[in-house]
């Protein structure tokens, strides 16, 4: 197959597939099966949702997997280092200064491709899509017998896609077990606002039969349907121990959030993730921190180190009123994000900026980040017709390991879920023919 690839293509191989080859692909019967087999009927419903998954395969160059990795590895070391930490804690809202054992859940460490180097352009700690993309890993088919090893090695780091639904049921134990010790774990709580409306409710429901799977009692529930009783949370009759928290109201300020703030103030249950671990890996302005040579230092990191996360790390900056001038006349080449955003809510590209909406960031906290410039992936439609796709690499991270990559494809500035062919896809780690190891 890598040899049939277009000639007239120049440029990295990865670049090249991405590209030019369609003989490898997300069986979508496969799919539909393996959501069947565990779902029931409720299997369908990832097929409703049109843009939520691509039929595509996006594929990644070793060293732009091992840079990423490094990456991940030495933001990890920074972020739970005293330094950082004290930072971090004289900045986080006072509900996110509480101690917690909990060490919040999995990450999600999104990069873009289209430069030199891998770029980070955000952290979240609840990102969406990990049960969903290992379902498309496993569902990704080659019309040719070479690509067979590496499909069956797509997870990155070392883990099996048939390990990882074991990791994850560890990782919710490890959460409870750092809080609860001994206690039994009984029931959990997959938690969002009106989540059956949600875009990624199947993967909410894959949740709920994973860890059924290990034996526990899980709830679907709206975060404003939970009660306190006594000392305890409830959903309807059923007592919560765990909630995984899925509402995107990471200092849950919100009123309809009051009883799951209350619960995690008075520790009525495990909730992850919870608000100290947004504030440790999620808010904006931590990418801005990690661009500090005297803090990095601190930390422990050398001038190798440093270095490579300046190339990895698109400077960004918080902004400040007093530099609206400036920054306006650079407005062209800067990103503009919210401190306690996600996605692309709220979030604007320079170059389409009015006054009006530079006004309001200016009145809000609002980090500055310099465009990371995409790759992207050609996808060929039912009826023949083929599409340039941006697309973002995202790593699904626990402790500085990487699990799984997936990929998201889209149109337009920011990603989405309404792209004709886009959403998320498989990633494909090519091997390494440099002769490294």
């Amino acid at each position: 197959m890598i040899e049939q690839v277009d000639e007239s293509l120049t440029g990295p191989l990865a670049a090249r597939l991405n590209a030019a080859c369609q003989c490898i692909w997300v069986d979508r019967a496969k799919l539909r099966d393996q959501l069947r087999a565990s779902l029931g009927d409720a299997g369908s419903l990832l097929e409703s949702q049109a843009g939520l998954v691509s039929g595509s395969v996006v594929f990644l160059a070793a060293g732009e997997a091992a840079a990423m990795d490094r990456t991940v590895l030495l933001i990890t070391q920074a972020l739970t280092s005293d330094t950082y930490q004290q930072k971090i804690a004289l900045h986080a809202p006072e509900l996110a200064r509480r101690p917690q054992a909990a060490a919040g859940g999995v990450l999600g460490f999104d990069f873009h491709l289209g430069g030199p180097t891998p770029q980070l352009i955000e952290i979240n700690t609840n990102p969406g899509g990990l049960l969903v993309s290992l379902e498309l890993a496993r569902a990704a088919t080659a019309s040719c017998d070479c690509f067979a090893e590496p499909i069956s090695v797509m997870t990155a780091a070392g883990v099996a896609m048939d390990q990882l639904g074991r990791r994850i049921t560890d990782s919710f134990l490890a959460e409870w077990i750092s809080v609860r010790g001994e206690m039994p774990l009984r029931t959990i709580a997959v938690v969002d606002d009106e989540p059956q409306t949600q875009y990624l409710y199947p993967e909410f429901l894959l949740y709920q039969r994973l860890l059924e799977r290990a034996g526990w009692r899980v709830v679907i529930a709206d975060a404003a349907s939970l009660t306190i009783k006594g000392k305890a949370l409830y959903f309807a009759n059923e007592r919560i121990d765990l909630i995984y928290n899925r509402v995107t109201d990471f200092y849950l300020a919100d009123e309809r959030h009051a009883i799951l703030r209350s619960a995690y103030e008075w520790d009525l249950a495990v909730i992850t993730p919870h608000p100290a671990a947004h504030a440790r890996w999620a808010d904006k302005r931590l990418l801005a921190w990690l661009g500090d040579e005297e803090m990095l230092q601190q930390a422990g990191l050398g001038a190798a180190d440093r270095s490579h996360l300046r190339q990895t790390i698109p400077a960004t900056e918080v902004v400040e009123p007093a530099a609206a001038d400036d920054l306006w006349q650079r407005r062209k080449g800067l990103f503009f994000k919210p401190v306690d955003g996600f996605g692309s809510k709220a979030a604007y590209r320079g170059d389409k900026l009015t006054r009006t909406t530079f006004d309001h960031i200016l009145a809000h906290r609002y980090v500055a980040q310099a465009i990371a410039p995409t790759s992207f992936r050609r996808v060929s439609s039912a009826d023949g017709e083929e599409a340039d796709l941006r697309v973002d690499v995202r790593n699904y991270v626990m402790h500085g390991e990487i699990w799984l990559r997936a990929a998201r494809l889209y149109r337009g500035q920011t990603t989405n879920f309404r792209t004709a062919g886009g959403g998320f896809a498989p990633v494909l780690t090519l091997p390494d023919r440099s002769g490294s190891s």
